[in-house]
């Protein structure tokens, strides 16, 4: 097994671009994930392809197929987002009080390179690692500003965190007073937040709607469907039942996929955010498109 992970590692650093995967290297760093790029991505497929052939015994090839890209895509590239977008929520959710903090240091006299060390020893969750890094390359003899700029760089894919340090910077390269900074940006932090978590409860039910057609009532009717058909041997040659069966499964997917990704525009505003709700949605319609179809017509 060993062998076949390395065989499988090697291959995939040959046949991926180096600038490509030096993203996806980044993308998982991000994610906090401690594997190099090659071996999560191995990994990704060695796990999909067990899962493949489950599917393949349980459904047969179309069904396999599915499984295939729906695992490999949730363990590549799902499971790493979501770990990045609950870091940079949790992130989000306490940088207003670690503004805070800062400003009260400073405003009792102490320096802001004081300051931000003071704050690696409070309680923020992730925000406080960030800020230990911060610090550590600060006191390897980086500039504040430096430090900090890589702080919103690493962070870049949250806006709010990425805008809030870019205003910090300015504002400290500039001699504005810092304290009266940290808070004015810690208060605009709280507010965008209160804002993002009205949209959320605002657009449930429609969100809502898109899981319950595309993840269970779409795929339930067109299993029915399919079952229908087959009990009257509807098809010809031209056309076998089996064909249309397939046909349907690739509309369940497809409806998924951009149900999911209108979800993630719906809730966030972007397209990316409605990758997570594609897996689950795809693997849901899959589930009770083959559930319907193996029910018996007297139960219909």
């Amino acid at each position: 097994m060993a062998k076949l992970s390395s065989s499988m590692i090697a291959l995939i650093e040959r046949i991926i671009p180096e600038k490509w995967m030096k993203r996806y290297e980044v993308f998982i760093y991000s994610a906090n994930i401690g594997f190099l790029a090659a071996e999560f991505l191995s990994m990704s497929l060695l796990t999909s392809i067990i899962f493949a052939l489950l599917g393949y015994v349980a459904s047969g090839g179309i069904a396999a197929i599915v499984v295939f890209i729906s695992v490999f895509l949730g363990m590549a590239f799902g499971y790493p987002y979501w770990r990045i977008t609950k870091r940079m929520d949790e992130m989000e959710k306490m940088l207003p009080d670690a503004f805070f903090y800062l400003a009260s240091s400073l405003r009792a006299g102490i320096s802001f390179s004081e300051a931000l060390e003071e704050l690696t020893t409070a309680k923020f969750g992730a925000l406080t690692d960030e800020f230990r890094r911060t610090v550590a390359e600060i006191k390897k003899g980086r500039s504040t500003v430096d430090a900090l700029k890589a702080f919103a760089l690493r962070n870049k894919r949250s806006q709010v965190l990425y805008r809030s340090m870019m205003i910090i910077i300015e504002a400290l390269e500039r001699g504005a007073p810092m304290g009266d900074v940290l808070v004015s940006v810690g208060n605009d932090v709280r507010e965008i937040l209160r804002i993002k978590q009205e949209r959320k409860a605002s657009t449930g039910m429609q969100v809502m709607f898109f899981i319950v057609t595309s993840g269970v009532i779409g795929p339930m009717i067109l299993g029915i469907v399919y079952k229908l058909m087959a009990s009257m041997n509807v098809g010809d040659i031209h056309m076998p039942v089996e064909t249309i069966g397939n046909i349907l499964l690739g509309f369940v997917v497809l409806q998924a996929v951009v149900s999911g990704l209108g979800i993630g525009v719906i809730r966030e505003g972007k397209y990316t955010a409605g990758l997570k709700y594609v897996v689950m949605l795809v693997v849901m319609g899959v589930v009770i498109y083959k559930g319907a179809t193996g029910m018996s017509v007297g139960a219909l």
